[in-house]
């Protein structure tokens, strides 16, 4: 079973979609003990990092989550790859799950923010599972983006300057695109992930 995070602030209903399409029994749930449970662990999320953020310790998930992230696949999807992040300045700083290493900023391009539509994905090359995705289109909506070192980017996409699209530790992973808005390649994407991680 696959646990997707119900903080509040999350896209839940397509990204739900996209993995029963993959033939996954799908709960959305707040609860710890139904966490427990899953074999994978999503984190979608819509809005802005401090009011994610606020949610989770309001709902008592920040603990839980960190030490779910250690035992079990954990994917966060566009916020929700921001929150695996150190901390966040998107309004007041905001410390996030700090399960990989950096920060969430605002994007410095010459080009409109927020960042909405559809743009190549660079793959880095030693991350051989991801690179069938090379130059293949997903849908972007988000001003913030993280600001991480290169051990950690699995694949970016440019935007007046490159910001990590795909990013890993371990076996936790960040996409901060919307794959269950990326048809197919999004589709497959998630794929990957699931058969990484299994």
């Amino acid at each position: 079973m696959i646990a997707i995070v119900d903080y509040g602030m999350g896209n839940v209903a397509s990204v739900s979609t996209a993995f029963k399409r993959l033939g996954y029994e799908v709960l959305l749930t707040d609860k710890e003990e139904e966490l427990e449970r899953a074999s994978h662990i999503i984190l979608p999320g819509v809005g802005s990092f401090q009011a994610a953020v606020q949610e989770i310790n309001d709902r008592n998930l920040k603990q839980p989550l960190q030490r779910l992230a250690k035992q079990k696949p954990f994917l966060g999807i566009c916020l929700g790859m921001q929150l695996l992040f150190t901390e966040g300045y998107e309004g007041a700083t905001s410390k996030g799950l700090n399960l990989i290493p950096g920060t969430i900023e605002k994007i410095e391009t010459d080009l409109l923010l927020p960042h909405i539509g559809w743009n190549a994905l660079h793959i880095n090359e030693t991350h051989q599972p991801f690179t069938a995705f090379q130059d293949k289109h997903v849908y972007f909506v988000h001003s913030f983006a993280a600001n991480t070192t290169d051990d950690y980017i699995v694949a970016t996409a440019e935007y007046g300057t490159n910001i990590p699209a795909i990013v890993q530790n371990g076996h936790v992973f960040g996409i901060q695109f919307h794959p269950e808005k990326s048809g197919e390649v999004g589709v497959d994407i998630l794929k990957t992930f699931l058969q990484l991680t299994e």
